[in-house]
């Protein structure tokens, strides 16, 4: 097991681990010098990199998505942890656990595939149950269903990461039509479980997350539906409106024409689906953004473009509040009497009130006439320390 991880580093430490290259750039210093910028990153996280020094000896010794072994300084640069790198090299595929480079699922892939068929299994309609069943029973798009990930980087995006968000949606949907009386839970269902089985084709995963050359040339909603379209050409007596309805909910789940959807929703199931599928990745994305988040001071987060936002990291910032409640309550410190000490001086006679004053003790009647008194009336002395 590697060590540290990313979110074990601390400032001002010299730390000698090993990532996966997520991001390799070669730029220039203002000498004409050639550096390195790297992103590198384990199952924790990931960790922003420079090599200053000595760039010609590895340069050209690894790429994106290997291995490296580095050794350097963990200082703090724009409020977050970087590693400048003293030495590195590249590391074989054998003195690596692959399990330390790549974030999985919080949750067991084989728990959760058996949950999955479960519910598959309750469902009433049979056309939509035998279209399901159908694409699960196919070994390869089981393996690969039980191992993908639901996005390259905005959510759910570690290994098992599709089947765990299908589940939370499968909760979602249970609740929301129990809810709504006129939802028909099976054909939601089915929308929740296919919407997304182009993204086991979209994406490579088996290093670093990356876009496959079909996930480049057609994306997960056209590869989804080439899926469905071969596995209903064993079903011959599955009801043609009833496939448009599915291969709707697959057009439509991103909800609007420039996130992506070629079509809007248009029947309830399929406008309840774009929802709770956008509710669920944007809740991950949050949770994800304030767990991974490494400012070192503050409580917000970095700015998140997929949220348009900054996001509060709760316990820091009630943490926060209450040491300063604490701190505003606690007694000032009373210093011990002591004999050395001289006594302190008598308090001085108070000054007369003005009022007591014979020439402007006495009221004229008059309005004028008495804020002319206390204009020309003389300032009370201050009071010596």
């Amino acid at each position: 097991m590697k060590s540290p991880y990313v979110n074990e580093v601390e400032p001002n430490r010299v730390i000698t681990t090993s990532f996966l290259v997520h991001s390799k750039e070669i730029r220039q210093k203002k000498s004409g010098e050639l550096y390195l910028s790297l992103l590198l990153g384990d199952r924790t996280g990931e960790l922003d990199a420079k090599m200053w020094d000595n760039v010609n000896d590895v340069i050209d010794s690894f790429d994106r998505d290997d291995f490296v072994k580095v050794k350097g300084l963990i200082q703090v640069f724009h409020n977050r942890p970087q590693l400048t790198i003293h030495k590195m090299r590249r590391m074989d595929d054998s003195e690596i656990e692959f399990g330390d480079y790549f974030p999985c699922s919080r949750r067991d892939p084989a728990e959760m595939w058996s949950e999955l068929r479960r519910l598959v299994a309750e469902m009433r309609n049979a056309h939509l149950k035998r279209l399901i069943e159908a694409m699960l029973d196919d070994p390869e798009i089981a393996e690969r269903y039980r191992r993908a990930p639901a996005a390259k980087q905005i959510h759910h995006a570690c290994l098992g990461g599709l089947l765990e968000h299908v589940l939370s949606l499968c909760v979602l949907a249970r609740m929301t039509a129990s809810h709504y009386s006129e939802i028909d839970y099976d054909l939601l269902l089915t929308g929740v479980v296919l919407h997304d089985l182009g993204k086991i084709y979209e994406l490579n995963y088996e290093r670093g997350f990356s876009y496959s050359n079909d996930g480049q040339l057609l994306g997960h909603i056209s590869i989804a539906l080439r899926m469905v379209a071969d596995k209903l050409r064993g079903l011959p007596d599955f009801p043609a409106p009833l496939r448009s309805l599915v291969e709707h909910m697959i057009l439509s789940h991103h909800g609007q024409l420039e996130f992506g959807s070629p079509k809007v929703p248009q029947f309830p199931e399929a406008l309840l689906l774009h929802h709770i599928d956008d509710m669920d990745s944007k809740m991950e994305c949050m949770r994800a953004l304030i767990e991974r988040d490494r400012q070192v001071e503050g409580c917000f987060t970095t700015y998140n473009a997929a949220l348009s936002r900054t996001a509060l990291k709760k316990d820091r910032y009630l943490t926060g509040v209450e040491q300063r409640a604490r701190a505003a309550s606690a007694p000032s410190p009373t210093p011990p009497p002591s004999a050395d000490l001289p006594d302190p001086p008598s308090p001085r006679p108070a000054e007369p009130a003005l009022a007591a004053h014979p020439l402007f003790a006495a009221k004229t009647g008059s309005l004028f006439a008495d804020k002319l008194q206390q204009a020309l009336a003389p300032a009370a002395p201050k009071q010596e320390a």
